[in-house]
């Protein structure tokens, strides 16, 4: 498979329905070249609530020079959102680190 470099993949566990599992650690899969970032978009998972703003952002950042992953804080939130959560960051040679996330800032040098 072909990802391009500075891509941010996230991956979350495999579910047939919103809700049926649950996805306080969500694995980000970090692919070094480039610079990248992504946001990360969460809402209830059912209604139209979204429309109403009620939703949650996270925005991702990957400084290639730094090798640094930049985890924003959080902006937005709906009812039932997981507050804190884990965040496993894995680069292509097998590196991994775990990250505890409150919804504040963070950056984590790889």
């Amino acid at each position: 498979m072909f990802v391009r470099a500075g891509s941010i993949l996230p991956l979350g566990p495999e579910m047939q329905y919103v809700g049926e599992k649950s996805w306080d650690n969500l694995e980000l899969r970090v692919y070094p070249g480039a610079n990248g970032s992504f946001t990360l978009y969460e809402d209830e998972g059912d209604g139209y609530n979204y429309e109403k703003g009620v939703f949650s952002t996270i925005a991702f950042e990957w400084n290639d020079k730094t090798k640094t992953l930049t985890i924003g804080a959080r902006q937005g939130s709906y009812p039932g959102m997981l507050n804190d959560r884990k965040f496993t960051i894995v680069l292509p040679n097998g590196q991994q680190q775990e990250v505890n996330y409150n919804g504040q800032q963070q950056a984590i040098k790889l």
